[in-house]
């Protein structure tokens, strides 16, 4: 019996369903709720479980009802999911529910589904070619930054340079050139990404005993705001870099020989040169793809990518210890500058899936399994435990998706013709 009344576009990528459940489904799954009740709910004059069904259903009528609606809609919902052959991109927006004793439920429910698209040129792609076997200039440079890192740092008379580690007292200045605060002592390495430009100038030319000032331009609230700071430097370090030896590859790692370390070295970069170059293909092929396809996006799939974006913000500050609650974030601001990623995201994966269904790209069995035990490997657990908890948590099929989709990539990587990166 079918229990879609009624189905009507109500955008690019929204379909509309009235659904109606029969009368006699509503009745048995009301009748199984209130004998549930029943057994468990006390009332006074009656024994626990001896309590009549229609004095349980007539006292506890609001709550009786609500869990006959959180059974019955996701159930039906379903049966008309698979009746109306549709492959729903987020769960349905349930709204306009009527439950009436001996009547059937009705219901409608508005879901977001992949908007229809004829694929064109699946076939040839323009993909960058680079060279990935490493240079011996970049070999010595890779050496020279491990050998920077197992250096000392030992104290010299000249003035700071670039690459120096200075240890110097720093002040912030009012207006007047009074200090705001004590002032602090700290090492920095002159030149380091970690450490403002404006400093790094500032100590560079200094010696010992030396002193300088300097000021910092920043954005507050929308208002640029000048601070002004006095350092003097305590000590100036250079790096004493240990020769390049049999023993220095010991003291890197697990290495009998600096030609040891050399070929490690020389592979490791290899890899990453692999590793960049395969995604610099992998970009230039889908925005070629995405290019060929213009698409109207699914409004509510965009919006939820949005969300997803800015949650991995959150979390990433988090994870730096950020109090995000104590932070001045303009989140509205912040989803209009991330939206265009989302779109992104969402196209590709789009098109992505319809390419995989119009090749028949499916993930084997014995596929799965591989990532799963890749999974329990990098966890130190099981393959059965991964599998548990991917499927409590509803990423099972999740995770089917993108093996899925990453055949694909490589389907079209495979279709695409190497030129040369300019």
């Amino acid at each position: 019996m079918s229990v879609v009344s009624s189905i009507e576009n109500v955008g690019p990528c929204q379909k509309r369903l009235a659904i109606e459940v029969p009368a006699p489904a509503v009745d048995a799954e009301t009748m199984r709720v209130v004998r549930e009740y029943g057994r468990k709910v006390r009332i006074p004059g009656f024994r626990k479980g001896k309590v009549p069904a229609n004095l349980v259903q007539q006292r506890f009528r609001d709550e009786i009802e609500k869990e006959v609606l959180d059974r019955l809609v996701p159930r039906y919902w379903k049966q008309a999911e698979a009746e109306a052959s549709l492959e729903p991109l987020l769960p349905p927006s349930v709204g306009e529910v009527q439950l009436q004793q001996g009547e059937p439920l009705t219901f409608v429910a508005t879901v977001e589904v992949r908007p229809e698209l004829e694929l064109g040129d699946i076939d040839n792609f323009d993909l960058p070619s680079a060279e990935t076997e490493p240079t011996a200039d970049e070999i010595d440079e890779a050496l020279g930054s491990l050998r920077s890192q197992v250096g000392d740092w030992v104290e010299t008379d000249r003035a700071a340079a670039r690459g120096d580690l200075v240890t110097m007292e720093s002040e912030e200045l009012d207006a007047d050139g009074e200090a705001l605060q004590e002032a602090q002592s700290l090492d920095v390495e002159v030149g380091s990404q970690r450490v403002w430009e404006e400093l790094s100038l500032a100590l560079t030319g200094l010696e010992a005993g030396q002193g300088s000032e300097f000021r910092r331009q920043e954005e507050v609230d929308g208002e640029t705001r000048v601070r002004r700071f006095r350092v003097k430097v305590q000590a100036v370090k250079e790096k004493e870099l240990p020769p390049l030896d049999d023993e220095l590859a010991t003291k890197i790692g697990d290495f009998q020989s600096l030609e040891a370390l050399r070929d490690h070295v020389e592979e490791r970069l290899r890899v990453e040169k692999i590793d960049h170059l395969r995604l610099a293909r992998e970009q230039a092929a889908l925005e070629q793809l995405r290019e060929r396809h213009p698409l109207e996006l699914p409004r509510g799939v965009v919006e939820d990518e949005t969300r997803q974006l800015l949650q991995e913000y959150a979390e990433n500050l988090a994870r730096q210890g950020v109090d995000i609650e104590k932070t001045n974030i303009d989140w509205e601001g912040l989803a209009q500058e991330v939206r265009p990623q989302a779109e992104r995201r969402v196209h590709v994966r789009l098109l992505l899936d319809a390419v995989a269904d119009s090749d028949e790209i499916e993930v084997e069995p014995e596929e799965f399994e591989a990532r799963l035990a890749e999974i329990a490997k990098a966890q130190g657990g099981t393959t059965s435990a991964v599998r548990a908890a991917l499927s409590k948590g509803g990423q099972l099929e999740g995770l089917r998706r993108q093996l899925r989709r990453r055949k694909t990539i490589d389907r079209l990587l495979a279709a695409g013709t190497a030129v040369e990166d300019s």
